[in-house]
């Protein structure tokens, strides 16, 4: 006996399918969003604890920039002190500078070499003088120059022929010099007499007169 299946299990198949098809759709559907969201509270964790630990660092940062700037006021008085320390210990050392630079003159004028005049700013000394002859002022540039621990780097001005009457009848032809040099000051003096070559280490050479 031969048994004809009538249904349409064609249709039916397919439709079983198509569930099936739907069930897993929607249970992908489901499990990708759970993971997009189990992913997106993750990232906000994250998020909130990174910014959680800015506002730590940024606290922090905050403390250092304040104690930076007490820091800044701390150097600043510090370089306030030490100035006013230097100040005073240079006057208390500068006391005789004026004695010292009167005895070098003394020493270090040739014979035939007369000032007229002396000026002192600051640590520049200006002295305008006569002299016998320009040899006369090219010696005292070098002892200006070597032989003293006090006075370096003198420079010549300007030097003048002129004329000195010692009688109606003698005139004598003379040299008219404008130099400049400068004093060192006292710890300055002891560091050039310690340095080797004393006196002459901390002095540069004599400059030439002009024809010389």
């Amino acid at each position: 006996m031969i048994l004809i299946n009538l249904l349409p299990h064609r249709e039916a198949a397919r439709k079983k399918r198509h569930d099936i098809f739907n069930v897993s759709l929607f249970a992908s559907a489901l499990a990708g969003g759970v993971v997009a969201g189990l992913i997106f509270l993750w990232l906000q964790g994250q998020i909130s604890f990174q910014q959680d630990q800015n506002k730590i660092l940024g606290t922090e940062i905050k403390k250092l920039d304040e104690q930076i700037k007490d820091i800044a006021v701390l150097e600043q008085e510090i370089e306030a002190l030490r100035a006013r320390q230097q100040a005073v210990e240079n006057l208390q050392s500068d006391r005789n500078l004026p004695v010292h630079l009167l005895a070098e003159m003394v020493k270090q004028l040739p014979e035939g070499v007369y000032l007229t005049n002396l000026k002192q700013d600051n640590q520049t000394i200006t002295l305008q003088g006569v002299a016998q002859s320009n040899e006369r002022v090219a010696e005292l540039l070098r002892n200006l120059a070597n032989n003293t621990p006090w006075l370096t780097k003198p420079q010549l001005v300007e030097i003048v022929a002129g004329n000195v009457a010692l009688s109606p009848r003698d005139q004598r032809l003379v040299a008219n010099f404008t130099l400049r040099v400068n004093q060192l000051r006292s710890n300055e003096a002891q560091k050039a007499q310690a340095a080797p070559g004393g006196a002459s280490a901390a002095s540069a050479p004599a400059p030439a007169l002009p024809g010389k």
